[in-house]
């Protein structure tokens, strides 16, 4: 039996962040996760300079490759124009990989499968307990679906169903695309060219929205790739998409029942208009832990709701 402080099931950036928040502060924590690193993780992967602010590093010092963006551009129902900003893109198999070393979490590759409450805590598969349990473990995370199950009703409530491919390619198109609500869709699609000939390619609707037209994800899917194939963007190239979901921010989400906490997507975080969720997912998982380190409530509220103002900052 191991005993400790914390116990955070997933090591993603939810999981990572408060993993290095903890051991700031000296708080004993162990962290599991089903999957060893470096993973394979389908997201194209795009963050705002907050991010690193939040993480205390400077964007100079992230040891991977890292995509500057000076502009996007957008379509909107067929409305073209370029939007001036200031982002980064990276490989979420690396950024994860430092962001979890960075954290020096104690990771032990282990897949939770029982969850039990106890008079002081928590036991995890009889073999890890804790006085708190974080869950970090994505959309399937175990702690939600032990602690927190969501009624029936509301399983659709904010559901996103995405589907994109990250592969090696000569890039012919080295601007970032993105098309909001093409032929219908209840969402966006998007064209991520990144370091090293890399590029990220996907796209993302409502769950709900997509039912509502008899349509599927797929349908858009293929529409996808012809645009891609006609504007020559991308030619004779075997596509292999990852398919995922999230959810969306909804208002009041219980995100604490005693001293289990959700960080990330196993709260349901990602932005309303984007669903950006790497910076809600460190930023909820720096909040749950102060809310451990200050015995102070776990609040959200400073996480923002929406990502398109942080598209609009520009460089100092």
């Amino acid at each position: 039996m191991i005993k400790t402080q914390v116990i955070i099931v997933g090591g993603g950036p939810a999981g990572a962040a408060c993993a290095w928040r903890l051991r700031q502060h000296k708080i004993d924590f162990l962290l599991l996760d089903k999957t060893t690193f470096p993973r394979s993780k389908p997201c194209a992967g795009w963050l705002t300079p907050a991010v690193f602010d939040a993480l205390q590093v400077q964007p100079v010092h992230y040891p991977y490759d890292l995509t500057e963006f000076s502009s996007f551009k957008i379509a909107i129902r067929g409305f073209n124009f370029r939007l001036p900003t200031h982002q980064y893109a990276i490989r979420r198999a690396e950024f994860d990989t430092w962001l979890l070393e960075s954290s020096k979490a104690d990771v032990i590759h282990h897949k939770v499968q029982r969850i039990q409450e106890t008079d002081d805590g928590y036991l995890v598969d009889d073999q890890f307990r804790a006085k708190y349990l974080i869950g970090a473990g994505g959309t399937h995370c175990p702690v939600r679906q032990a602690i927190f199950p969501r009624h029936p009703a509301e399983r659709q409530k904010g559901l996103i169903i995405a589907k994109e491919e990250e592969f090696q390619y000569p890039i012919k198109e080295q601007e970032t695309h993105l098309w909001f609500f093409e032929n219908g869709l209840p969402g966006y699609a998007w064209y991520v060219p990144k370091k090293n000939g890399y590029l990220n390619v996907g796209i993302g609707g409502s769950a709900s929205g997509l039912k509502a037209k008899g349509m599927t994800l797929n349908d858009y899917w293929d529409q996808l790739v012809a645009k891609l194939i006609d504007s020559e963007w991308v030619t004779n190239h075997a596509f292999q998409p990852a398919g995922y979901s999230y959810y969306l921010r909804q208002p009041n989400p219980q995100r604490r029942a005693g001293n289990a906490l959700l960080i990330g997507d196993s709260l349901g975080l990602a932005t309303l208009d984007m669903g950006e969720g790497i910076m809600p997912a460190i930023q909820s998982g720096l909040l749950a832990a102060d809310a451990i380190i200050y015995n102070q409530d776990y609040l959200i509220k400073p996480i923002p709701r929406f990502s398109f103002p942080a598209l609009l900052r520009l460089r100092k």
